[in-house]
Order: C-alpha cells, then sequence, then structure tokens
C-alpha cells in the first residue's frame, strides 16, 4: 500500500490536489490496513504483529515523507511565480492581464500552503488509529507518549 511516486503538475491545483489525494490512499484505508495486518486476540499467535506494525508504520513514513516534499516543491515553484509576476507588476504597473494571473498565482499559493495544515490533521488522525491498534505491539522510534 505503499505510496506511488507521482509526477505532480504545479501549475494545475486541482490536478495537485487529485495527485495528493491519490497519495493519501493509505491514510484513507488505514483501517482496513490495520484490520487486515494486524491479528485479533485468536490469530495472534499466527501472525506476527510487531513485524506487521512496523511495516505498515514504515509505509506510513514514506507517504509522509514524498506528500511533504510534493507540497514543498509545488509551494516553491509557485512562490517563484508569484515573485517573477510582482516584478513584471512593478514594471509595468497599469498592466491588467499582469495583476489578474498575479491574483490568480497568489491564490494558488495560499491554498497550496493550506495543504500543509491538512497534510498534518490526515497524518495525526492516521497516527492516532494506528497507536489504537499497534501500541501493544509496535511503538515507533518517533512516537509521542501518550
Amino acid at each position: 500500500m505503499a505510496a506511488p511516486t507521482q509526477t505532480v503538475v504545479c501549475d494545475d491545483f486541482l490536478g495537485f490536489q487529485e495527485t495528493l489525494k491519490r497519495m493519501r490512499l493509505i491514510d484513507d484505508r488505514i483501517v482496513n490496513a490495520l484490520n487486515t495486518t494486524v491479528p485479533t486476540q485468536s490469530f495472534a499467535r499466527q501472525v506476527d504483529a510487531t513485524k506487521q506494525c512496523k511495516c505498515l508504520y514504515e509505509e506510513m513514513e514514506d507517504s509522509y515523507k514524498s506528500r511533504e516534499a510534493v507540497i514543498k516543491k509545488c509551494i516553491s515553484k509557485v512562490s517563484a511565480d508569484v515573485n517573477n509576476l510582482r516584478q513584471l507588476k512593478q514594471e509595468n504597473p497599469d498592466d491588467g492581464d499582469v495583476l489578474k494571473k498575479l491574483r490568480k498565482e497568489q491564490t494558488k499559493l495560499r491554498l497550496m500552503q493550506q495543504e500543509l495544515n491538512v497534510e498534518e490533521v490526515v497524518k495525526d488522525r492516521t497516527l492516532k488509529v494506528f497507536y489504537e491498534r499497534c501500541r501493544d505491539a509496535y511503538r515507533p522510534p518517533t512516537a509521542p507518549i501518550i
């Protein structure tokens, strides 16, 4: 269930969101993943819960890192575009097309920055569910003490 490597087009915000949605499948399916990997009490002896939880946690961490990298890459690119448009606006203050493009890019930048907050919420929710099911079998080295 590892996050597939995605090619992200930062110029199209809806495409950017669609890519993130696909990359968040592991978080959307965490309960199912835990139900299939972590055994119930009656099957505990047949499956190594520690190994299963550790593998799932590593998949989740990889997914978080790749999504954060994608978001930050796009924020960086769109920030550069905004700066270029600001410079063009200063050179041509009466150009309405530049102002229109600048506002559009600024809005896109704000939306992408909000995705970092969404990412934190998704990550917290997933880690909470993971901890509830795997706390007896595996404690990640970076896990908070609850």
